[in-house]
């Protein structure tokens, strides 16, 4: 490991994530980047993921598995389960069961593999759509465990989970990825984008990002199906 600091940031290909590479990057960051596929609908955020790592001048970027689509509960990971265009009332069916944690740990051992100390991760707890696993509880309680929990961490190499956006609105974000030179139409949020990296516009996804642009003042560049 060089002088620069390294981190290993999650990218799923949207654009949080996107957003949060861009940021770890300004911050000096010789970022690497872990996507993972875990059973969701679609595989066009995955390659969103290999082209925002790329455009943002990730250090290299990796592709993990987890197969949680074999324990389904979510309509991310179960056909069966249908997409609702609204999230409701209360935590939505698009709220996969155990994913930021899990990604989180993944995200977490190839840190200690590296050498890194620092996780970013793009989560937010304003403009979203009610995941418990985005809240700064969570993120603060998962940073104690990695330093409870690696060899690191018992060495007194101290792990740190940072969550740039938490407290951003979906506007705030795009302003400030928009300011460090993020190209959102390569990125892809959509819960149920056709394979070309098409958005529905009609999920809670597709709604929250719309309405970011709109209060952002932005063209929005998303590609509707």
């Amino acid at each position: 490991m060089s002088a620069v600091p390294h981190a290993v940031v999650l990218l799923s290909g949207g654009l949080d994530s996107a957003t949060v590479l861009a940021s770890a990057r300004a911050e000096g960051f010789a970022c690497h980047t872990l996507a993972v596929s875990y059973g969701q609908r679609h595989s066009a955020e995955l390659a969103a993921a290999r082209r925002v790592a790329a455009m943002l001048g990730a250090v290299q970027h990796r592709q993990m598995h987890v197969d949680l689509a074999g324990i389904g509960g979510s309509a991310l990971t179960d056909a069966a389960i249908a997409v609702p265009d609204a999230g409701g009332a209360g935590i939505p069916v698009t709220y996969v069961p155990a994913r930021n944690t899990l990604l989180l740990a993944l995200a977490l051992g190839w840190a200690e593999v590296l050498g890194a100390q620092d996780l970013f991760v793009g989560v937010n707890a304003v403009d979203y759509s009610g995941y418990p696993d985005c809240r700064p509880e969570f993120v603060q309680a998962f940073e104690a465990l990695a330093n409870l929990a690696t060899r690191a961490g018992v060495e007194g190499k101290r792990f740190r989970i940072h969550a740039p956006l938490q407290q951003l609105t979906k506007a705030q974000i795009i302003l400030l990825g928009t300011g460090l030179g993020v190209d959102y139409a390569q990125t892809v949020s959509c819960y149920q984008a056709t394979e070309a990296g098409e958005a529905c516009g009609r999920c809670d996804s597709c709604r929250l990002r719309r309405e970011g642009f709109v209060a952002a003042g932005i063209a929005d560049s998303t590609r509707y199906a």
